[in-house]
This record gives C-alpha cells, sequence and structure tokens, in this order.
C-alpha cells in the first residue's frame, strides 16, 4: 500500500486519484499505524516552505517517517515542497528543511524577462548518467506541470535525476538511495506524470 501523508497542506486528492487510474493502491492519511504499513510512501507539498515545515512538525509524524525512510529505508516521493522539504534548507524560509538529502533550496535568479514563479509546463530530461528506477520510463518529449519560485540544489549533482530549464538549469528531480523528490506535480502532467508516479509504484 502507498501511503500520501496528510499534514494539511492542500488537496492531495489528484495524486491518489491518478494512482487509482494505475490500479495502484493508495491511502491519504495522517494515521501512524497506517504510516507504519506502508510499503511506500508519497510527501506532498505546496504553498511555501515554512508553512510545510510547520504543519509536517504539528502532525507529530517526522519521527515516524525517519524511522521508516532512514532505517527501515521505505522508498519515498517528495512531490514540489515536499521534495524541497527533503533538504536541509530554503532560501523562502526561515524553518529547517528535514535534511534527508545534503540539498538546499535558491530562489531563481533575477533575470530579464524571466517570470517568476515559472508556472506552467516544460521540458524534462532524465539525466543518463543516474540511471534511476524513476527515469526508466521517461520519454525524450516529456513534459511536466510546474509551479514554483525555489529550485532544489544537492551538494552533489550525481543526485540529480531529473534536469529542465527556466533561465537557468536546475533539477526536476533528485534522488539517493531509496529517498527520491520531484518539483513539478506528476500529478497534474497527464500522461508524463502517469508514467513517473507508475515507475514508481513498481519499482524498488
Amino acid at each position: 500500500m502507498i501511503v500520501i501523508v496528510d499534514y494539511d497542506i492542500g488537496n492531495v486528492a489528484a495524486v491518489s486519484n491518478m494512482l487509482m487510474r494505475l490500479g495502484v493502491r493508495s491511502l491519504i492519511t495522517s494515521d501512524e499505524k497506517e504510516i507504519e504499513k506502508a510499503s511506500k510512501i508519497i510527501l506532498p507539498g505546496n504553498g511555501s516552505f515554512d508553512a510545510c515545515v510547520k504543519n509536517l512538525r504539528a502532525s507529530g509524524l517526522i519521527g515516524l517517517l525517519e524511522d521508516k525512510v532512514l532505517a527501515q529505508h521505505t522508498p519515498l516521493l517528495g512531490i514540489c515542497v515536499g521534495a524541497q522539504m527533503l533538504g536541509k534548507s530554503s532560501s523562502e524560509g526561515n524553518e529547517a528543511g528535514l535534511g534527508w538529502l545534503d540539498m538546499e533550496v535558491r530562489k531563481f535568479p533575477n533575470i530579464e524577462g524571466l517570470r517568476v514563479p515559472h508556472m506552467g509546463w516544460n521540458d524534462v530530461s532524465a539525466v543518463a548518467a543516474a540511471k534511476h528506477y524513476l527515469t526508466n520510463d521517461i520519454e525524450s518529449d516529456a513534459r511536466f506541470y510546474f509551479v514554483h519560485s525555489y529550485f532544489m540544489q544537492p551538494a552533489e549533482r550525481a543526485n540529480i535525476i531529473l534536469s529542465a530549464k527556466y533561465g537557468i538549469e536546475f533539477a526536476a528531480g533528485v534522488a539517493q538511495g531509496n529517498i527520491c523528490g520531484v518539483q513539478f506535480h506528476p500529478e497534474k502532467s497527464h500522461r508524463f506524470g502517469k508514467r513517473l508516479l507508475n515507475s514508481f509504484a513498481r519499482g524498488l
């Protein structure tokens, strides 16, 4: 069972609905007993970095999630701010991230003609050297839907599995071991998002 962590950050039903179309069982929950039984975990996120971190902390689930992800090595997929929280900090706010990845989150630079937030569809490419199961079915014309003003910056380029360009090249997907995260919204990205979520559901 894939558990989608519910920590009161908005509508997460779209992720569950996409998994349902794939024939994959999922559960949106904040129940510790259900999370303990999860075979895989999805950590969604939208809005501001600090608000998401505070809500997750208030849920009381961080200790359990750390045990599942860091000790039991349960596969986890972070989405949008859920992916950003996997790092140490964000220049968007003052809260510390989970620190599960050696990664910072930075704001897009001021570039003439570049509108921030980066909103809409954009091309995404798999980083061939990464060879990650999440990118197995990424097509050469893959496009995903983004809504963000900040981007992930891992300390090691080897942790970047997907890349995109918006004024600069940035990490659209990161991974280390059983932990991975994507900056875009696969649940809003039609067939491309469906393929990626299928890879997460079937992989590892």
